[in-house]
């Protein structure tokens, strides 16, 4: 049997509350788990399409043997309750537009120089897409995707749109929802290591990442992926 990666106090706080809400929320079905190493270092790319992904993102690593570390917006430390457990669980706030912003990447090169496995969004919020694709994506995932050794996995999530849906503001618990995680193959990219991280070289990786999420998508959704991500660019 298969060890389960410890994450001590805060990380079995966070499970206590975050399986069974999931587990009466819906059904979760994981494909190609296997894919997902059971040591070392690991950066899983995400799409981002409702606020209940990352419930079920830790509840998909975590069922994977492995410890989450998620990068999401600094003002959820401020929540009372939530803001000790994400710093108790050492995930990794991220600061927008300001001065520290640089420091949310170092602390995901810090993770991953660890061994641990980091979650990243690169669209910084759920799409906007009608529809639920990917949008453009910063350029973050891609330094980090370069600087480390390590697999840069590709994961797309389908399913929690239906249960949340924050732009429509419609919440459909019933009848009870089907989500679904497929993990893709690691991403080769060797053709790009020991190059220059000039931003067009960032965007290219970027874009390759991110349509290899959007293609796991289209496989899970059993429809055929639209050309590109919707709205503008960010850097």
């Amino acid at each position: 049997m298969a060890k389960r990666e410890k994450g001590g106090f805060w990380v079995g706080v966070a499970a206590a509350i975050v399986y069974p809400m999931s587990f009466v929320l819906g059904r979760h079905r994981i494909l190609h788990k296997d894919r997902i190493p059971r040591q070392g270092a690991a950066l899983l790319v995400m799409n981002h399409i409702s606020h209940l992904d990352p419930c079920y993102d830790a509840v998909f690593v975590h069922r994977s043997y492995r410890v989450p570390h998620f990068l999401a917006k600094h003002s959820l430390w401020n929540v009372p309750i939530m803001g000790s457990i994400l710093k108790g669980a050492k995930q990794i706030p991220v600061y927008r537009g300001t001065s520290d912003a640089q420091q949310s990447l170092r602390a995901a090169h810090e993770a991953l120089e660890n061994g641990q496995v980091v979650v990243i969004y690169p669209e910084g919020t759920i799409t906007r897409d009608p529809d639920g694709w990917p949008a453009n994506s910063r350029t973050g995932v891609a330094r980090l995707a370069l600087q480390h050794d390590g697999p840069v996995i590709p994961v797309a999530r389908w399913g929690t749109l239906d249960l949340y849906n924050h732009y429509q503001r419609t919440f459909r618990p019933f009848p009870r929802k089907t989500i679904t995680h497929l993990v893709g193959e690691p991403v080769d990219l060797s053709a790009y290591r020991g190059e220059e991280e000039t931003l067009p070289l960032l965007r290219e990786v970027t874009d390759l990442l991110m349509n290899s999420v959007k293609d796991r998508l289209a496989e899970i959704r059993e429809q055929q992926a639209p050309e590109g991500f919707y709205g503008p660019r960010k850097a």
